[in-house]
């Protein structure tokens, strides 16, 4: 690969960090081929992008973003695979249930939501995180619920006071 090549290439690395609020650092050394299919089939299914990236390129992609990566460029050793995503649970909730059939792919780190988590013990938590709508619609939710009980509450006083009229008018 010439220096051009590789500039080009760290350019639309960086283009593609600055578009992104959730990248996915992933081990898949070791799938056969039939199992590197079906986890790029998965990828496509949920939404997620798979790609295969060299190190050095993407730690020069890494320093050149106007983001603020943290540690994550430590973790960039032995083979790396690229996951991005819109939601910021979605590739880990495919790491997880591909773990079901497979040893691999093994979470080096994640950028998700301007934090870094180093570690595929940090899985379960990028696995907990929801994603912007999700927090809109609890959100509502919660303002909802006390105009509800109010409502219900003057409803059924209204029901139980006309009850009692009537009662009263009866005898």
């Amino acid at each position: 690969m010439t220096r051009e090549e590789k500039s080009q290439v760290i350019q639309d690395l960086t283009a593609v960090l600055a578009d992104t609020n959730t990248l996915y650092l992933a081990d898949i050394s070791g799938l056969n081929a039939q199992t590197t299919s079906n986890l790029r089939r998965a990828c496509f299914k949920a939404g997620v992008q798979l790609s295969v990236v060299k190190n050095t390129l993407l730690a020069k992609a890494m320093e050149a973003s106007d983001k603020d990566f943290g540690e994550l460029p430590t973790t960039l050793k032995g083979n790396t695979s690229m996951m991005i995503s819109e939601a910021a649970n979605a590739p880990a909730k495919l790491i997880k249930e591909f773990r079901k059939k497979s040893k691999k792919p093994l979470l080096k780190g994640a950028y998700a939501e301007e934090s870094v988590y180093i570690g595929d013990d940090q899985l379960d938590a990028l696995v907990d995180i929801k994603s912007r709508e999700e927090l809109i619609g609890e959100i509502i939710g919660l303002l909802q619920s006390p105009a509800k009980n109010v409502i219900s509450a003057l409803q059924s006083g209204g029901q139980t006071l006309s009850g009692i009229i009537k009662t009263l008018s009866e005898k």
